[in-house]
């Protein structure tokens, strides 16, 4: 109890004040010059100049679309001979900061409900119709079964679906892609960006191209690395990827566009870097349900009024448009605040060599006895010494011999 009592006793009335105590020793000197230099150095070349610690900063507000040009054409015994333009292949028309081009598709021609054999496996083969369960349906089958088992070519019977028939048989997917021709469409990406904090915007469709240079213009990181338009095949490639492999399975790219600015130059410098990357990486190792697809269908109506429709899965290329990026502009409240805390960090360099002179030198006694100075309450030390005890002298004697002139 005495103890803790000592301890808040401490604390409350004990008062801790910096001493300045010289130290003359070539050790200590260069430790402190080295690490006021090293903080200086920090300060210097990383806070200001690389990160521009003066700088006020802001992020980037964007808006993206796209349109996608190119013609090509196919020959098959299932459609013929047929020309695809921009409104077959894109899909949906747009976008949020995206695009979808259909690469290679699977047709499952003139479907219309009725009743048909499922497609074979595990779940759907049988034997006789008590191996079909009527209304069964599962996460994979194509319609309701209805209970009755049917022949599904010469030595296979399937349970019998109400559903779209025919129904998709989508287990061998066209190889090579259904459109070869699609490496060599254009897609025109228009981007506008602002930085709301210092009211300035821009696109990516710079003040100096002309009419004639976007229509003729193809983006190449070294001979035209502005250029809006991007030929698909290349973004392929720039990611490290085998476009007519790609094609076939479909994926996911991705198109960076960075917009780091310094408003403290002229508009004209703020310019935008372009990056391509795969987003759904491709694992050999792992090819469970690999690329990107999906189904529609179109929808008409035979000379008898029968609804019928075209059933697409499509595989294709989704290209995601991201956008990124930092403004920054000369502030005085940044920079004082970054001078400020530079400052403060020189204190590291007494700190550590306080450790160095008190515990790891030779003399590091005799230095804490000149570092450290311990001194009592004045008031107490004053008042102790006003109450020290008297001294009492003796009586001073009278001479008796002495007499006074009076008395003659």
């Amino acid at each position: 109890m005495a103890a803790r009592c000592g301890a808040v006793r401490s604390f409350l009335f004990e008062y801790d004040t910096p001493r300045i105590v010289l130290i003359r020793s070539r050790k200590v000197g260069l430790i402190n010059r080295a690490v006021q230099l090293a903080i200086l150095a920090y300060v210097i070349g990383w806070v200001f100049v690389w990160e521009k610690g003066y700088q006020e900063t802001d992020s980037v507000v964007s808006s993206v679309t796209t349109k996608v040009k190119g013609v090509t054409m196919t020959n098959t015994s299932t459609l013929g001979t047929r020309i695809w333009d921009v409104a077959d292949y894109v899909i949906p028309p747009q976008e949020k900061n995206a695009v979808f081009i259909m690469t290679n598709m699977i047709f499952t021609l003139n479907q219309s409900q009725g009743h048909c054999p499922e497609l074979p496996d595990d779940n759907t083969e049988c034997n006789d119709s008590s191996s079909c369960v009527p209304g069964y349906v599962s996460t994979h089958s194509n319609g309701i079964q209805t209970g009755a088992c049917i022949s599904y070519n010469g030595s296979i019977n399937t349970c019998e679906v109400f559903a779209w028939c025919p129904v998709e048989d989508d287990y061998h997917i066209p190889k090579p892609a259904f459109l070869q021709g699609a490496e060599n469409f254009t897609i025109l990406v228009k981007n506008n960006i602002w930085y709301p904090k210092f009211n300035f915007s821009k696109r990516n469709i710079l003040p100096t191209f002309s009419s004639t240079y976007l229509k003729n213009c193809i983006y190449d990181s070294r001979t035209d690395p502005f250029c809006p338009i991007f030929r698909l095949g290349k973004i392929v490639e720039a990611a490290g990827q085998n476009f007519q492999e790609m094609a076939v399975e479909g994926g996911v790219m991705g198109l960076q566009i960075n917009w780091d600015c310094n408003l403290d130059r002229a508009a004209s410098h703020c310019v935008p870097k372009y990056s391509f990357r795969r987003l759904d990486n491709k694992d050999s190792a792992n090819t469970v349900s690999p690329g990107y697809n999906f189904r529609f269908a179109k929808y008409y109506k035979d000379n008898s009024g029968i609804e019928t429709r075209t059933l697409i899965k499509a595989y294709g290329i989704r290209l995601d448009i991201i956008v990124f990026g930092k403004a920054g502009k000369f502030d005085v409240i940044p920079t004082m605040i970054n001078i400020g805390s530079g400052l403060a960090l020189f204190g590291v360099a007494t700190v550590l060599c306080d450790i160095v002179v008190l515990y790891c030198m030779k003399k590091r006694y005799y230095y804490r006895e000149k570092k450290y100075k311990y001194v009592e309450d004045y008031e107490l030390v004053s008042t102790n010494e006003g109450r020290t005890k008297p001294e009492f002298f003796p009586p001073l004697a009278l001479k008796q011999d002495v007499q006074s002139p009076r008395q003659t």
